[in-house]
């Protein structure tokens, strides 16, 4: 796979970050996206796999099909979705696995909003929806609160 070269010392290869001495530092799942990449996003991650005219027929405002065409080539030059050829489309999949996403999405905002404290990101969720949540998914909590006690001794 060819390289993305950045400048004379650096460049990137998939995941990682190579410099000139060879040291390599893992680049970060988390980068910025615009509003349409990231309803894109959605929708490829809802449908697990969309060809250019799903993810259109799946947005709100009903975008131009090369619009979205084009950002759909964005994504994939970035990393985050590949794609497959199907006779004559291409159906688009997103290169992360749904949890791995999320662990990264999450991690990112724990260290935005929460100074990495993953105890203050909870409590703020459950602040949040505790007049929504059932008596079954507050006892969920409570299991997964005990199995991490018993794991931390």
């Amino acid at each position: 796979m060819a390289c993305l070269i950045l400048c004379k010392c650096k460049f990137f290869c998939k995941n990682m970050l190579f410099t000139k001495s060879l040291r390599v530092m893992k680049k970060p799942l988390h980068i910025h996206l615009s509003r349409c990449e990231s309803q894109i996003m959605d929708i490829v991650y809802r449908l697990g796999e969309a060809s250019v005219a799903d993810v259109v027929g799946h947005m709100p405002d009903e975008p131009a099909y090369n619009s979205v065409r084009v950002t759909l080539s964005i994504l994939e030059r970035k990393g985050y979705v590949k794609h497959r050829r199907e006779k004559r489309r291409f159906l688009y999949s997103p290169v992360l696995s749904p949890a791995r996403a999320t662990r990264s999405a999450m991690s990112h905002m724990m260290k935005t909003f929460f100074k990495g404290s993953p105890s203050r990101a909870i409590l703020t969720m459950l602040d949040m929806s505790s007049a929504q949540l059932s008596k079954q998914e507050l006892a969920e909590i409570a299991e997964w609160i005990e199995k991490a006690k018993e794991e931390a001794e």
